[in-house]
């Protein structure tokens, strides 16, 4: 295998070429790196759901050939799913839905909570959609970070001593979509069983760039549930995937209800329909399915040993280059020689430059897309900046009043699969640009969003798609 660097996986994907207009009247070629948000489509998944679409039809109890052949691939997505995160087919199921927060919430209302086994534990560095379902079903115990925002696992371990006789779940990213982080699930699936918990593993984040395995029951490490997103897997056709235990599924009500959750319904009863049927109530997203199913293949095609290599050696050279920027601040781990420990997720800023004003400046003047804000995180981005609590309230206040001008937050640069060296130095280009305060554009801020727009200036989106 020659060396991850040399690799040029551009033709594995649409729209790389497209150029996108800029403040001063040209265009450039667009550069996305903000894939921890969205990722461009795979050309096998596009292609895929190009030749899905003439036999698309009804799915299940269809007697039609287009209906037997949609539910045929249907089914075939799903056992491909359950390939891809390790799962075994008499052990788990896998149920599709539109993303991994609605997977998170269905797990939430799920769960077979009881009233010795009530408590959640989960950690300070969640994406919201892994924290605040757990809240609205029972009482969630937060695990503490370490300054730099790793997982203090020895709070972890404490927390889970301390409710060891009640925790019923801990809920855990795999990959933070702040700093890259890669958390220790299988060893924290260990303890969580030990204590007599399952684990739930966040897999949005992870799955696009490194492998993930569930194993078996029987193995102490096993993961009980993951979820995982296809839009951040290069198929971005509104599906997602919840791949859990059969036996937890089989039980108890579905949280919705409705045509094809049922084996017989009369006036007086109901037997609600085995997993995963009982919990994908209505006509399910076909198109979706065949879309995430085509995309996984195209990264086991790739190897994912291969994606993490690429990316290892991408964020190595962005980890080499960025410091070079004046004034540009890098949070979590900072070592090109780690690269390889955590994903291709980096957070910083820039001295005297508003986060929102620099992220506007380099979409609207270099044709860089990236992220500005809180990433759906924000108590662990109040943690990363060190916020007091008086600092924090100050700042909830203003939200409060609709007023998000002051609002903390960080850069965020993340790659793909198809990233390069080149997009690397792009942004560090633009970026040392911008701290120079070398651009053209003159901005005005929206105080109830926060964002920077250009003055006088819009793009002519018709100009670029139309419906029609």
């Amino acid at each position: 295998m020659p060396a991850a660097q040399t690799i040029d996986f551009s033709a594995l994907f649409v729209g790389l070429d497209v150029e996108t207009p800029l403040l001063n009247g040209s265009s450039r070629r667009y550069i996305n790196l903000d894939n921890a948000a969205s990722t461009p489509s795979m050309l096998a998944v596009q292609q895929a759901v190009d030749r899905f679409l003439r036999y698309y039809s009804s799915v299940h109890r269809g007697t039609g050939f287009k209906s037997q052949l949609s539910t045929h691939f249907y089914e075939e997505a799903r056992r491909t799913v359950l390939d891809f995160s390790g799962a075994a087919e008499q052990e788990h199921t896998c149920i599709f839905v539109k993303n991994t927060t609605e997977a998170i919430n269905k797990l939430a209302r799920r769960f077979p909570f009881t009233s010795q086994r009530d408590v959640v534990i989960t950690s300070g560095m969640e994406h919201h959609s892994n924290d605040l379902p757990w809240r609205a079903a029972t009482l969630t115990i937060h695990v503490e970070l370490t300054p730099d925002g790793r997982l203090d696992e020895v709070d972890f371990d404490q927390k889970l001593s301390a409710y060891k006789n009640r925790v019923a779940l801990v809920a855990i990213t795999g990959a933070s979509n702040v700093t890259g982080y890669l958390n220790p699930i299988h060893r924290l699936a260990e303890k969580a069983h030990a204590a007599g918990a399952l684990i739930f593993v966040d897999c949005a984040q992870l799955a696009p760039h490194r492998k993930v395995d569930m194993l078996r029951l029987e193995n102490p490490s096993h993961l009980d549930f993951v979820a995982i997103s296809a839009h951040k897997m290069y198929a971005p056709f509104g599906s997602g995937a919840l791949i859990g235990r059969k036996d937890i599924f089989a039980q108890g009500d579905p949280d919705q209800r409705g045509g094809g959750t049922v084996e017989i319904v009369t006036l007086d009863d109901v037997i609600w329909a085995e997993p995963p049927d009982r919990d994908e109530a209505g006509s399910p997203n076909t198109v979706g399915a065949v879309a995430l199913a085509a995309a996984i293949r195209q990264l086991q095609k790739v190897g994912m040993e291969v994606v993490a290599r690429h990316e290892a050696e991408l964020t190595a050279y962005a980890l080499q280059k960025l410091p070079q920027v004046p004034g540009l601040h890098l949070y979590g781990d900072t070592r090109p020689e780690t690269a390889a420990e955590r994903l291709g997720v980096l957070p910083f800023m820039l001295e005297h430059v508003p986060h929102f004003l620099a992220a506007a400046v380099l979409g609207y003047e270099f044709g860089i897309g990236v992220r500005s804000g809180c990433f759906c995180a924000h108590p662990y981005i109040l943690h990363l900046l060190g916020l007091s609590p008086d600092q924090a309230r100050m700042v909830r206040q203003h939200m409060l009043v609709h007023d998000k001008s002051q609002m903390p937050g960080l850069l965020r640069a993340s790659f793909g699969l198809y990233n390069t060296r080149q997009d690397v130095d792009a942004l560090v280009d633009a970026l040392t640009h911008i701290s120079r305060g070398d651009y053209q554009g003159r901005y005005t801020q929206v105080v109830a969003s926060g964002e920077y727009l250009p003055a006088n200036w819009q793009p002519d989106f018709s100009a670029f798609f139309s419906l029609e």
